[in-house]
């Protein structure tokens, strides 16, 4: 497209006539527009040099420099005049834009809720926040689903401590073939046990190898220092209330 239009021409005069003139706002905005992005933000530029004040350039400049791909530029622009004018809807859909090019879809997401804040009933921004929202749901869900075995490696630990761990220990959670609950032979069964009966054994049996864990541990407490004993009976029963607490 032509950028050479008698409204561009008009303003392009005056601000050549006049370099301080604010009318640098309105040609570059219209210079944007036209898809002449690389002018548009050198007008910006020149005339934010001497009004850097003027939000409504720096929202240009801002947008014009995302259109070329240049995204930290653009950020650095949009984010003062967000500081600014946090209301401003273009300048917030530009930061939603450059968050969702850089792959940041929950930081993403709050600038486009945001806007659709200002903007209610958009369609256009209703149908985006429901797109995003589907995509980081599962991103959300899978960074918070941790369970406390996860986040406590008792062998870790006693490793830390320095502790040698005795005859036996080192194997705990590797329950022998003959205390672990045998789950293929009940399940294989044809008609001996109901599904009632095979799940109370398998729930027995996790019981006791729970029992034979916890009571390892207290095997280990009494073979390490008074020092390092405190301080796992410390962690241990911190552990122990963990697992008993709602979930």
């Amino acid at each position: 497209m032509s950028v050479d239009s008698a409204r561009i021409s008009e303003l392009r005069r005056r601000v050549q006539t006049d370099p301080s003139s604010i009318a640098f706002a309105q040609l570059g905005e219209e210079l944007r527009r036209a898809g002449a992005n690389e002018e548009a933000i050198d007008v910006c530029q020149s005339g934010l040099a001497r009004h850097p004040g003027y939000l409504s350039a720096r929202v240009t400049l801002g947008r014009a420099l995302l259109e070329l791909g240049q995204l930290d530029d653009a950020h650095v622009e949009l984010t003062v005049v967000v500081a600014s004018a946090g209301d401003n809807l273009a300048a917030i859909r530009g930061l939603a834009e450059i968050h969702q090019r850089r792959g940041e879809l929950a930081d993403a997401l709050i600038y486009y809720r945001r806007a659709l804040e200002l903007a209610r009933h958009d369609p256009e921004l209703e149908e985006t926040v429901e797109r995003m929202e589907k995509q980081v749901a599962p991103q959300t869900a899978a960074d918070t689903d941790l369970s406390v075995e996860a986040l406590f490696d008792f062998d870790r630990l006693v490793e830390q401590l320095g502790a040698e761990t005795p005859p036996g220990v080192e194997a705990i959670d590797a329950v022998p073939a003959s205390s672990a609950p045998v789950i293929a032979p009940l399940i294989g069964e044809s008609g001996d046990h109901t599904a009632d009966d095979m799940f109370a054994q398998l729930e027995a049996g996790l019981r006791d190898h729970d029992e034979r864990a916890a009571a390892a541990r207290r095997e280990l407490l009494v073979e390490m220092t008074p020092p390092d004993a405190e301080a796992l009976a410390e962690l241990e029963h911190w552990l122990e209330s963990l697992r008993s607490s709602p979930r």
